[in-house]
């Protein structure tokens, strides 16, 4: 049964703030929370522990607006403090910008009984009482935005669980999927990293009765980031402690390795580190990894393979939403065929070409350039839980070609060279074949990410990836102009797939 309450015991003043920063790792724009509780009980400090939290300023200036009725701020989304003991009727709320406020930004409401029919249904109540010498906070409400809270909250158990229930929580990043991270400091303790990834949602049926994570083999617990972190540590692989685990809520408490990485402040490509990333490629390429991984005693994780269904599914993404978006209408069954075709086609020449471990994500983001180490130790690697078996060109060409970072053509070809100097000075290696592979993985993986970017866009509601299709498309071109891939390339040509398009 879902919650539809939470209930936090609040000691004194430091473990209210705590609370405010727990739930500022959990609002969305478009959250109301609705304060309530007698003078005194410490609304005021929640409301700025939360505001400061997530404008990350500890010392931020939060006056209460006792007078000035709202507060607005702008932090990593906007937030606006209301209180409401003055207000003389619900029409005056037209005049504070209430409506509009609470559909940009997160708003926090006290004395919300004042806004009377104006206060959203789905607003989440939080009343704090005194109880003892404490106080007690209660959150009351339903559906998503409660769900959240009760995440946040969970993983403050969890934090306390591993010693750290005291610790300063940071939003850091999210990224296209359900997961997030948060920077945790503690006093005398070097900072850490809190991941929370949720267990996968699987989606409906899209071929054969499977939902597409299921044939694109997406991790679907945290395990599988433990076990690929422990392969790769057990390698010599600079990847992340883990100090704490709970694979059944899929929450890690980990080392933070730095937040230099391989682009300088202009997002451009730091040539010596994108050398330096791919000749740690090619010592990996050297080794055997295994398939099954203990992530936990009793708990294996078997690395799938990325199979012929995992390929195609990935690619049919740009046929699925980015030709939709693009032409106005849906892909025909005559133009899914030929287009299947071509790719079956052109993946025939590398059946079963070099398997290796296939960290998937092989680029900037995940990249972490630790200067005062040497060898290979400078290079840090996290977000690896989608590994796979697969080709050794795939990583290479996620770096070379960077999704989030455009990469000029002469730092890439002096990546793929670096590549393969190390390659050649380990032992044979079939050079021609693999740069035929390259050349393939570059055409595949960018053809997934078109789909990928307008998928977000359209479905997801996150436009911000619509300025990297033109770096895209480029891409592809680039990919495709390898004499292999001719045929895929008259394709596309003839289909105006490369051709810049306005969305």
């Amino acid at each position: 049964m879902e919650a539809s309450a939470f209930e936090v015991v609040l000691e004194d003043e430091a473990a209210t703030r705590r609370f405010g920063e727990d739930l500022a790792m959990a609002v969305r724009p478009g959250d109301v929370l609705a304060l309530q509780g007698d003078l005194g009980a410490g609304k005021s400090t929640l409301a700025r522990a939360l505001i400061r939290a997530l404008a990350d300023d500890a010392a931020l200036e939060v006056p209460s607006p006792t007078f000035t009725l709202v507060q607005s701020y702008e932090t990593r989304f906007s937030v606006h403090h209301f209180d409401l003991y003055r207000l003389g009727a619900e029409d005056e709320l037209d005049e504070l910008g209430f409506e509009e406020a609470i559909a940009e930004g997160v708003a926090l409401v006290e004395w919300p009984e004042h806004a009377g029919s104006r206060l959203p249904g789905t607003a989440l109540s939080v009343e704090l009482v005194h109880e003892g010498e404490g106080r007690c906070a209660r959150i009351s409400g339903s559906g998503e935005a409660l769900a959240r809270v009760g995440r946040s909250l969970a993983m403050r158990a969890f934090l306390a669980s591993a010693g750290w229930g005291n610790a300063q929580r940071r939003h850091l990043t999210g990224d296209a999927s359900a997961r997030s991270y948060e920077t945790v400091r503690l006093e005398g303790e070097p900072k850490r990293i809190l991941m929370n990834s949720p267990p996968l949602v699987m989606g409906p049926p899209v071929r054969d009765g499977k939902p597409y994570a299921e044939i694109a083999h997406t991790s679907k617990t945290i395990s599988a980031f433990v076990a690929i972190d422990r392969a790769l540590r057990e390698a010599g692989i600079c990847a992340p402690e883990i100090y704490a685990q709970d694979l059944d809520n899929g929450f890690l408490l980990i080392e933070h390795l730095g937040s230099t990485g391989v682009l300088d402040d202009a997002r451009n490509p730091i040539r010596e580190r994108y050398l330096a990333a791919a000749e740690l490629l090619a010592d990996m390429h050297g080794r055997q990894w295994p398939s099954r991984i203990e992530a936990a005693p009793g708990v294996i994780h078997e690395v799938p393979p990325f199979d012929r269904e995992a390929m195609l599914i990935e690619v049919d993404l740009l046929v699925d939403w980015y030709v939709p978006a693009v032409t106005g209408q849906p892909a025909d069954d005559s133009l899914r065929a030929r287009y299947r075709q071509e790719w079956n086609d052109a993946l025939d020449r590398i059946d079963g070409f070099e398997p290796t471990l296939m960290q998937r994500d092989y680029h900037s983001p995940n990249l972490i350039w630790r200067a005062e180490r040497s060898g290979h130790g400078r290079l840090g690697v996290i977000d690896f839980q989608d590994a796979l078996i697969g080709p050794t060109a795939y990583d290479l060409a996620s770096l070379a070609m960077d999704a989030r970072a455009t990469v000029p053509r002469e730092v890439e070809q002096a990546t793929v060279d670096a590549y393969l100097a190390a390659r050649r000075a380990a032992g044979p290696f079939d050079e021609a074949a693999f740069l035929e592979a390259y050349a393939l993985m570059a055409a595949q993986r960018n053809s997934k990410i078109l789909g990928i970017f307008v998928r977000l866009h359209r479905r997801d509601g996150k436009p911000g990836y619509l300025k990297h299709l033109p770096r895209i498309r480029d891409y592809l071109r680039r990919a495709l102009a390898h004499p292999a891939l001719a045929s895929l390339r008259a394709f596309y040509e003839e289909q105006g797939f490369l051709e810049e398009r306005e969305l």
